[in-house]
């Protein structure tokens, strides 16, 4: 049987091109890349060859400004603990503050609580029934101890794209700076940290069809923030730690290809998510959209549903007999049994967040894949709705 993948939110398939990459770095160029013999070199040049390709993705003007890390887990980690840290080493008299969101991925929220027990305050800004926050409450956070302003681009749950440029011109205005986790944007919308103002940026590259392991953290250049890990010069003291050259080499012709197809891919994805979105709600009744309909700030490629009187993990594992993959939400959040928080901050009820299914499609996705999809969702929902 062959299986319809729709949950590229969690990983993406590796681009064969990507693959023949990497595969050098694996077999006959196989050296250090701290060496200064031939094979170290031809390491170091293939590292600093990606470091430009992935600059090039997020339009930093410097590739020194990238910083290779093991996903946006210690990105996200890198970018809060070590601004903290920074300012914690200059001063300690009054508790320093962040600014963060309610709907955040754990990656974010988890460091954040660690914090806080820590002593350090943090703010948690609210959002409307879309995931979307105000500025006004940007503006009302921060505060004379804020330090840092921590905003996802893109929410992993529902698609909400966060007003960036705006929210750096606001936490400028006071002198704060901003990181965003752009894993969900990345490849999918276009990214020009110069125009955006971003001081922080967090990429992952198995969201955008490079390997898992490897990630990177822009780091503009007048950004000070202390390392977390220590043993060695590497990353320019920035990241110890000998470099995983295949998987960098991967990532960096994941980011080539991923700005070479930007255009094309995000047409791609809309289309089929509207396709996907009409056909279900055509066909069904009782489902209630999570993610904002056909809008500027939905991400391409990404539609949440909810479906009434109908249980996630019985509809998953339906689908997934049927060939189809699709999860209820964060891959990094399967193992719990609590409802999502994003949908709990949404506003909407612990029974209808379990019912919901996220739905992401990529550049291998057909048109065929979601009818046939249509088809097989509006058969089950009928079917489980049906048992008495």
């Amino acid at each position: 049987m062959d299986l319809i993948y729709l949950d590229h939110s969690a990983t993406t398939p590796v681009d064969p091109k990507v693959l023949t990459t990497m595969e050098p770095f694996m077999t006959t160029q196989f050296g250090n890349a701290s060496s200064i013999h031939t094979f170290g070199r031809q390491a170091r040049n293939a590292i600093e060859v990606a470091r430009e390709q992935v600059a090039a993705l997020i339009g930093a003007s410097r590739s020194s400004e990238i910083v290779f890390t093991s996903g946006a887990t210690e990105s996200n980690n890198q970018a809060i603990k070590g601004t903290i840290a920074h300012h914690q080493q200059k001063s300690v008299a009054t508790p320093l503050h962040l600014v963060t969101c309610a709907t955040e991925h754990h990656a974010v929220l988890h460091p954040c609580q660690y914090l806080e027990r820590e002593g350090i305050e943090v703010t948690y800004l609210p959002v409307d029934r879309y995931g979307r926050i105000s500025l006004e409450y940007l503006k009302e956070a921060i505060r004379e101890k804020t330090v840092l302003v921590s905003i996802m681009y893109v929410n992993n749950e529902i698609g909400t794209i966060h007003p960036i440029k705006e929210i750096c011109q606001l936490a400028k205005l006071e002198g704060v700076p901003v990181h965003t986790d752009a894993v969900q944007a990345a490849g999918k919308i276009p990214i020009d940290v110069d125009f955006l103002g971003v001081d922080l940026l967090s990429l992952s590259a198995h969201k955008f069809n490079g390997p898992k392991g490897i990630g990177a953290l822009y780091i503009q250049r007048r950004q000070r923030l202390s390392s977390l890990l220590h043993g060695g010069e590497h990353e320019r003291n920035r990241r110890a730690g000998t470099e995983n050259v295949a998987a960098i080499v991967g990532m960096g012709k994941a980011a080539e290809i991923a700005l070479q197809e930007l255009d094309h891919k995000a047409q791609h994805l809309t289309n089929l998510v509207q396709r996907l979105r009409t056909g279900i709600l055509t066909n069904l009744d009782n489902v209630v959209e999570n993610s904002l309909p056909a809008s500027q700030e939905l991400v391409p490629g990404m539609l949440s549903l909810s479906f009434t009187d109908v249980g996630a993990e019985a509809l998953i594992l339906r689908l997934d007999m049927e060939g189809i993959c699709v999860s209820s939400g964060s891959a990094c959040a399967s193992g719990s049994l609590e409802p999502s928080h994003v949908l709990a901050q949404l506003g909407i009820s612990p029974q209808l967040a379990q019912s919901t299914i996220r739905f992401s499609v990529g550049s291998s996705n057909t048109e065929a894949d979601i009818d046939t999809t249509t088809e097989k969702i509006t058969k089950i929902v009928k079917q489980i709705r049906s048992l008495p």
